[in-house]
């Protein structure tokens, strides 16, 4: 199963803070964010304009989102963009939230990334 993508107009940063961290209070106030707390780390993703103080940070990443609502019967989408990305050496990093995935890329990949995507029968609306 092909899907659409759906590349969002927000560029972002990937932040890493140390695992007892508090969730600075400008994340909540972002458009759009994702947190992930692990026992060793916490990262969190926000549009590059708004910034907290982190260990970390990785600028310069843009979102392909997967159309969804996506079932939860549904598998290998994750696996299958991943492989088609990485064939072409280019680094991702995935979130999945309850509806859809989204695939981040380098600023300097989404190009290539889009186009590959495409010639492999999804379509990426920009």
């Amino acid at each position: 199963m092909k899907l659409t993508l759906k590349l969002l107009n927000e560029c972002f940063t990937i932040h890493r803070l140390p695992e007892h961290s508090e969730i600075p209070p400008q994340v909540f106030k972002a458009p759009i964010y994702f947190i992930g707390k692990t026992f060793d780390e916490v990262s969190i993703v926000l549009p590059d304009n708004i910034a907290i103080d982190s260990d970390k940070s990785e600028p310069n990443w843009l979102a392909l989102q997967v159309v969804g609502p996506l079932d939860f019967s549904l598998t290998g989408i994750l696996s299958n963009i991943a492989a088609i990305l990485a064939n072409e050496k280019i680094s991702i990093f995935a979130i999945s939230t309850f509806d859809t995935d989204y695939i981040l890329v380098k600023k300097d990949t989404v190009s290539t990334a889009i186009n590959v995507l495409n010639a492999n029968d999804y379509h990426v609306l920009q």
